[in-house]
């Protein structure tokens, strides 16, 4: 981590030093537990009928043999549910627990046995007779768009899932005077999350009628809400328990899905408790996967190389099923001009039914796709133009206090340095055009938001109860995934209450007792989470203050907190342990102290017709730098070293700050270089961690050769002045790869993954050219 000018003046007790997580010794010793640990006296396991067709009409399903092998306890279809379409977005609901009377995608669920293990389960999943009807399917959006084209659905004419349209200025006049004007069109590939555990879940429907799932869900509460919508029963009647998560990256464990519905459905049938615990294989298979795109991009120019208009035409292959989609591309339009400025733009962005495993959120959702289409566009026009591409997104740079032309409201922004230190660490200037044939070095830039105004809900609320002994209880209604939340989330409340984070426990999300929240998603948790949790710690310490005033004949606005204990700064002799306040106030007063804190970010009016809205309360610039090594012979790239920076305010603890930037760029690496879900027909071809390539340790540099800095800003709409840190990396890493190869070979990559096939074909095709 390296500082800058920007650091404030904020003497810290705990914020702001590295702190290794509070859960890491239970996930390194293997006592935390995960969905598929759970185990309950009797309980069954669950497994998923899945069709074997794109598109195809149920005609009938019989499950007599099934239920007649040994050992199976029941079975569910889809005529077991309500006739109720469920899913994220009000307009965009598509979905069913189990396939009613249609399939749109190979792996689409029918039905669920629960038996007394996985192999019978299997087994009877053999003896069920489903007859189609198969129907004519569509793959690629330009089938699906085409005239004629089958329709995925009766209230989507053209298999148009969702469009989003938005212009701001006066696009065709700045066209008309622009110096330079280029267009170009980037293809994106679908790829998938990645995470190391499998979807899983327990469901339990209680003889009182009380149906609770523990499962690894990334936003308990949305999940909450969808399983009273699709079980027809009332919210109160659903409890949702977070399991520890491992890895989440938004799909699946951020929604309800089939497996859940299905546990508690068969549970209720059962009178048992059913698990189910998806394959990788089905991991890989079914829908929530990266959003493949083709993005149209025409970009005009002044003679210095200031974009002075910008059009995007993009369409999304978005599979059988809405999930998330609308969101996603709506977010491609309001993202399509961070980190830059640009004041006429237009932009158009369609998302298409096809017969695909459906696509929603992953990390960076939708940005990795737009930035690594402008930025490398940004690249080509400096080119054209002789101009240096440092020196063209210095002349574009949004800065602190601008609103963009869609109404983003720009805070701390320190994009200009993070530029410069990528430039300066790397040796960029020694390097760019100068390294050996077939190694080069490359930049790219991007940006995120630091939690979204979206989807109807987004405050998020915190308790802190104090114990007798001093220690403190903390719940709230974020989700740690891995990235450290439980950890920050003590380090807030232990920096308001003068205490450390081992006197503190987090309570893990229970829908029936932990505060309402949307969830951990759009790099909203250090943000609007963290400001409730500050909050409620700064009451719970009125709260004490007021206590140890009775007690000590204070001022309580005269205590302050520190070292475990309450201090009047005037005069330091009175004093007294926070725990013996605690209790004092418990015993002699009758008074518990529980704090409560909550957090909306200042109303803002989003129009999503016009596209036209302010986001989020702040915003994180990045850049990288990545220098590779191309083999010649094979077409394959070694990632020599990646500098990054970006401005994520001033981290509240610079280790787990690290590991999210390191995660974000080795994904984005991935999508740059390796990672493709190849499908024929709608079947993927790939479907396994052996066939799907992943990033591994020994394709990437070593941790000394991979270079982070933060340039410490203070965020004032952040809590303690943080801003988001673990999207916005890996939003550069896809240009800054393509531009890198650029310097290496002179081949202008625009479609993704860019891989040794291509290279090689590129090479070869440069050399016949020669001759």
């Amino acid at each position: 981590m390296s500082d800058a000018s920007h650091k404030p003046n904020y003497d810290f007790q705990v914020l702001g030093k590295p702190q290794p997580k509070k859960d890491a010794l239970q996930k390194a010793t293997g006592r935390a537990e995960y969905a598929d640990d759970l185990n309950f006296p009797g309980m069954l396991h669950g497994k998923l009928l899945r069709s074997p067709f794109a598109h195809a009409r149920i005609k009938r399903i019989d499950i007599s043999k099934a239920l007649a092998l040994p050992g199976v306890r029941a079975i569910v279809t889809g005529k077991d549910f309500p006739d109720v379409l469920y899913g994220n977005l009000p307009k965009t609901r598509d979905y069913r627990a189990l396939a009613l009377d249609r399939v749109r995608y190979i792996g689409e669920e029918v039905a669920a046995v629960a038996a007394i293990d996985e192999d019978t389960a299997e087994d009877a999943l053999d003896l069920i007779e489903v007859e189609y009807e198969e129907l004519p399917a569509v793959f690629d959006i330009d089938a699906a768009r085409a005239p004629g084209a089958p329709q995925l659905h009766d209230k989507a004419p053209g298999n148009v899932s969702t469009h989003s349209k938005s212009q701001f200025g006066d696009v065709e006049a700045a066209f008309a005077t622009a110096h330079h004007v280029r267009e170009d069109v980037f293809e994106t590939q679908p790829i998938k999350h990645g995470m190391l555990e499998p979807h899983a879940c327990v469901g339990i429907w209680e003889p009182y009628g009380k149906a609770t799932l523990w499962s690894c869900k990334m936003s308990p509460y949305v999940v909450w809400r969808q399983l009273a919508m699709g079980l027809g029963v009332r919210p109160s009647d659903v409890r949702v328990i977070q399991t520890f998560i491992g890895g989440g990256f938004s799909g699946g464990k951020q929604e309800a899905m089939p497996m859940d519905f299905c546990a508690l459905l068969l549970s209720k049938k059962t009178g048992r408790p059913v698990k189910f615990v998806h394959t990788m294989d089905e991991v890989l298979t079914i829908g929530h996967m990266r959003h493949p795109m083709r993005i149209w991009l025409r970009t005009g120019v002044d003679k210095e190389g200031r974009i002075v208009a910008q059009h995007c035409k993009l369409l999304a292959n978005g599979g059988a099923y809405s999930s998330i989609g609308g969101l996603s591309i709506y977010l491609a339009g309001a993202m399509l001009n961070l980190p830059y400025r640009v004041a006429n733009i237009r932009y158009d962005g369609e998302r298409i039914y096809t017969n695909n495993g459906f696509c929603g959120a992953l990390r960076g959702h939708t940005v990795v796709q737009i930035c690594f289409a402008r930025d490398s566009q940004l690249e080509m026009i400096a080119d054209d133009l002789g101009i240096d591409p440092i020196e063209i997104r210095k002349r574009n740079a949004i800065e602190e206090g601008d609103v963009t032309a869609n109404g983003l409201r720009i805070g701390t922004f320190a994009f200009r340095e993070c530029i410069e230190r990528v430039v300066n660490e790397s040796g960029w200037r020694d390097k760019r055009g100068k390294l050996p044939k077939y190694r080069g070095i490359g930049i790219g830039c991007g940006g995120h938001l630091s939690g979204a105004r979206l989807m109807g809900h987004s405050a998020s609320a915190a308790e802190i109860r104090l114990q007798e002994d001093g220690t403190v209880n903390l719940t709230t209604g974020s989700t740690d995934v891995g990235q450290g939340v439980e950890t920050v989330m003590a380090m807030i409340a232990a920096e308001v209450l003068g205490i450390e984070t081992d006197d503190i426990s987090y309570t893990m999300v229970d829908s029936e007792t932990t505060p309402v929240d949307p969830g951990t998603f759009s790099s909203r948790v250090t943000l609007f989470t963290g400001h409730a949790v500050k909050r409620a710690a700064e009451d719970a310490r009125d709260q004490i203050a007021a206590i140890a005033g009775e007690k000590l004949g204070v001022d309580p606005k005269d205590f302050i907190f520190k070292g475990r204990e309450v201090i009047n700064r005037k005069n330091d002799k009175q004093r007294a342990k926070l725990k013996d306040i605690v209790r004092w106030g418990s015993f002699q007063l009758g008074r518990m102290v529980t704090g409560r804190g909550a957090y909306t970010p200042a109303e803002e009016k989003i129009d999503f017709e016009t596209g036209h809205g302010n986001l989020s309360p702040a915003y994180n610039p990045t850049a990288c730098v990545i220098e590779v090594e191309i083999d010649p012979e094979t077409g394959f790239v070694d990632v020599v070293g990646v500098w990054g920076a970006d401005d994520s305010g001033t981290p509240l603890n610079p280790l787990a700050v690290k590991g999210q930037v390191i995660g974000a760029t080795v994904m984005s690496i991935g999508q740059a270089l390796y990672e493709n879900l190849i499908r024929v027909d709608g079947k993927v071809m790939n479907p396994s961690l052996r066939d799907y390539k992943m990033p591994l340790a020994t394709d990437l540099p070593k941790l000394a050769n991979f270079r982070h800095s933060s340039i410490i800003t203070w965020e004032p709409e952040g809590p303690f002045g943080a801003k988001e840190a673990g999207q916005s990396a890996g939003t550069a890493v896809v240009a800054a790869m393509a531009s890198a190869i650029y310097d290496a070979t002179g081949l202008r990559l625009t479609r993704l993954p860019m891989s040794p096939e291509d290279i090689l074909f590129g090479l070869k095709a440069a050399e016949a050219a020669k001759k």
